[in-house]
């Protein structure tokens, strides 16, 4: 009896080239298979971070531009502000003749005169401000008033002495003692209640 055929797998009588082509066959359905269930869902993330990176970028240096914009307008700001206090010391929007007057008297006693009589006047509007004049009556020595004048000119708010009229030389010792009247004018911003000049 002729021995018995013992079956073999198909698998076992394909030649190389066939094994060669079912071995790239399931490698290949295995990649089809990683790729439509892994890769293409990464694909699809890697592409959604990529548009959202890109969108965050751009809104970041639209960020950067508007932060610099307001850093300049804040400079601009803090500069109007001291130039604004600066002008509100030289040309203030009130009278404001106690602190005048004060400041007067201060530098008088200061320079060593004698203050006879301080008499404010009318005040008078001009275009942009308004005259704020003060009529003083001084006593002193020549040096004195010379000293006084000076450190008139050296406060910050605007202040014009005009009008100087001097009589009474006198002499007290050695020294010749002058009496001095002068109009000491300074100014303020004009408000909407003053009449137009």
């Amino acid at each position: 009896m002729p021995p018995a055929r013992t079956a073999q797998p198909r698998f076992a009588t394909l030649t190389v080239g066939g094994k060669s082509l079912i071995l790239v066959l399931i490698v290949g359905l295995l990649l089809a298979m990683y790729y439509s269930l892994f890769q293409s869902g990464l694909d699809e993330d890697l592409q959604n971070a990529q548009q959202q990176h890109n969108q965050l970028t751009t809104e970041l240096q639209a960020l950067q531009t508007r932060q610099q914009q307001y850093l300049k307008l804040r400079e601009e700001a803090a500069n109007r502000e001291a130039l604004e206090r600066q002008v509100l010391r030289v040309l203030p929007e009130k009278a404001e003749i106690p602190a005048f007057l004060d400041d007067l008297n201060r530098l008088a006693e200061l320079s060593g005169l004698r203050v006879e009589s301080v008499i404010p006047q009318k005040e008078t509007p001009e275009a942009f401000y308004v005259k704020v004049p003060v009529a003083l009556r001084l006593e002193g020595k020549f040096h004195q008033l010379a000293k006084f004048f000076y450190n008139i000119s050296r406060l910050e708010r605007a202040i014009n002495m005009e009008n100087l009229g001097i009589d009474k030389p006198r002499e007290q010792g050695e020294d010749l003692v002058l009496a001095v009247d002068v109009l000491a004018t300074t100014f303020r911003r004009r408000g909407p209640g003053d009449e137009a000049p």
